[in-house]
Order: C-alpha cells, then structure tokens, then sequence
C-alpha cells in the first residue's frame, strides 16, 4: 500500500530512463540525503564522524571501486589496499609538491594517477582470468605497498617513514590537518561520495555499463557481437582504480591525517573492501553501501555489546568478530549470492504487493 507504482505514467524518454523511476524511491532518496546533509552535521559529536560516518563513507567509495571491477566487469582483484596507497602517497606528493593547488583537483589527480596505476596492472587482464588474475593483482599489493615503503621519495625523505597531511582549505574552510573541524571534514567526503555514486550508477546503466556486463556473463559471447575485451576490461580498471585511489586520498588527508603503508594500506584493506561488496551485494551501487556499513558498524557494535556491556574481554570481542565475518560470507554465498541488496530489493517487491499476497 506504501509502495504502489499504480497511477505513476511515464511520458516522456527521459523520465522512463530516470534513475529513479519511482516516486517513493525520489523521496526517499531525498529525505536521505536531507538527513545526511542537515540533521547529522547538527546533532552527531565528534566520535561519530571520526569512528563511524567518515570511514562508513571513505569505505563506500572503495566498495563502489572494487564493486565496478568485480561486480560489474566479472574482474576478480585483491589489490585494492595498495591501490588506495597510491592515491594517498599521490595526494601527498601533491599537496607538498603543489600547495596552492585546489583539493578538488589534488583528489581529481589522486584518482587519475591511480586509474593510471590500475590500468598498468589490469593488462594481463586479457590473457588470465580468475584465480590467476586475483593473484595477479595479490602481486599489484604486495609491489605497491613495498614501493611506498622502500622508496624515500614517496615520504619526502622522512625519518620515521610516515607521511602527515599538509594543512590545506577550500573555499576558506580548513578540510586536512589538525585545524579542520569534524563537521567540515565530514561534509567534504560526503559532497564526494554523492557525486562518485551518481556518476557511478549513470555509468553502470550507459554503453561502458553494459559492456562490462556483456563482458563478466560470458566474454566469449561479448566479443562475438562486437565488443573489444581488452579496452572494455581496461577501462573498468581504470574507473574502479580511480575510485579507489580518491577513497584511499580522502582516507589518508581527511580522515587519518597521516599513515604507514604497512600499516594502513596493508592486505587487510584488499580483503576488508572485498567482504563489503560479497556482503553488501555485487554488482549494486546500493551494495557498496550497505556492506561499507555493516563492516563499520559492526565492530563497533560488538566491542560496545560484548565489552562495555557483558564484559568480555577486548580479545574475545575480536574473534567473535572475526568469526561472525566469516559465517556471514559463506551465509551469504551460499543463501544469497547478491548480498544485502538483493535482500532489499525482496523487501520493496514485498512492499508493493502488500497487503495482498499475489
């Protein structure tokens, strides 16, 4: 009854293309997105931007990066934590390099020299596939990371090998360093996760979109009607690692303020994003989402239940986690293939035949 598509025509080309066909999805999208941009700035403290919603939505551009590789595209990748290290070493040698360069163009850059880095390591893309192409890409991780560490050039010859974002503004308010504020920081990244996400879902549903698609169901097939493997397959390299590279510079210039690539940029990384798009769904914008949440919030949530609350042990609390990480992938694979987007999209379906059953 809430959900009722009945009495919605479509008139025109452009509204039956619309991305959100729907007038509940439009208002609800929109009561998101006012709550996102006006009632959290006013009401949530610092401990909420720092520890939830900044990395909630750094993680989500990165789960849409990988997800455009391998739920769309059908490329399997464990690079993604070093591809995030050459976005944020990208937008520190910027930043020191360049200080009077605009942010904006310094996270623009970031994400091109990574889609750079990306498209690099996508060329055996071409002849190996799958297992063999995840360990390809395992290498790109094992490489980048070394680079970062080994290289003294990449942090500015620093004695404790770290690098520690410059100050820097736009507009006149202060996003990186100490001086920025929690509220300025976290309504930068979320400027720059609504637009990568529009651009992101329009791209899905363009000709780029369906060739990847053509390309992950069967390549064969996509290259009999015409479609080029090598450019279809490289170009989702390059758009999944420019998305990852700006995740990992808005990861380490707005919310760290400085990082390790053994530290931060580790395999970790790889396998954290990874979970988020197996759980959240693959092959959705919507997925990216919901796993980039469920990874953030969940730890928080045990740690608060099992520690604060019952009084377990911080180790305890971390196996559990662990633990329940795992028998949620496999849960998930083996009930629902498509993660937690799949699982609303049931739940709208439901939603428009209630109360009837048929």
């Amino acid at each position: 009854m809430f959900y009722r598509e009945a009495g919605q025509f479509k008139t025109s080309y452009a509204a039956d293309q619309a991305i959100f066909p729907i007038a509940q999805d439009r208002w609800f999208i929109a009561a998101l997105l006012a709550v996102a941009y006006v009632v959290v700035p006013l009401t949530a403290d610092e401990y909420w931007f720092q520890a939830l919603l900044i990395p909630f939505l750094v993680y989500s551009v990165a789960a849409i990066g990988l997800n455009i590789l391998t739920g769309y595209c059908g490329q399997l990748s464990l690079g993604t934590g070093g591809f995030m290290a050459v976005g944020a070493y990208a937008s520190y040698k910027l930043m020191t390099a360049f200080p009077e360069l605009n942010l904006i163009v310094v996270f623009l850059l970031s994400g091109l020299i990574t889609a750079a880095v990306g498209v690099l390591f996508g060329i055996p893309s071409l002849r190996i596939k799958g297992f063999y192409l995840a360990v390809a890409t395992l290498a790109a991780q094992f490489f980048l990371v070394w680079l970062f560490n080994k290289v003294p050039w990449f942090y500015n010859y620093s004695a404790t090998g770290q690098i520690t974002v410059p100050e820097a503004a736009l507009f006149g308010i202060t996003l990186t360093g100490p001086a920025a504020s929690p509220v300025a920081k976290y309504l930068f990244v979320l400027a720059t996760v609504t637009a990568l996400a529009l651009f992101a879902k329009n791209l899905a549903r363009s000709r780029t979109g369906r060739c990847w698609m053509a390309i992950r169901d069967m390549d064969i097939a996509a290259e009999i009607i015409g479609i080029r493997p090598l450019a279809t397959k490289l170009t989702a390299f390059a758009v999944s690692s420019f998305y990852v590279g700006i995740a990992g510079a808005l990861m380490f210039a707005v919310w760290l303020g400085s990082a390790e690539p053994t530290e931060a940029f580790n395999i970790d990384k790889s396998f954290l994003v990874l979970f988020m798009i197996i759980i959240g769904g693959l092959g959705t914008i919507l997925g990216s989402f919901f796993g980039a949440a469920f990874m953030v919030v969940m730890p928080i949530a045990l740690k608060n239940l099992m520690v604060d609350a019952l009084g377990f042990s911080t180790g305890v609390a971390e196996h559990v986690q662990i633990m329940l990480m795992g028998a949620l992938i496999v849960f998930f694979l083996i009930v629902e293939p498509h993660g937690m987007a799949r699982l609303w999209q049931i739940g709208k379906e439901k939603l428009r035949l209630w109360p009837f059953p048929y």
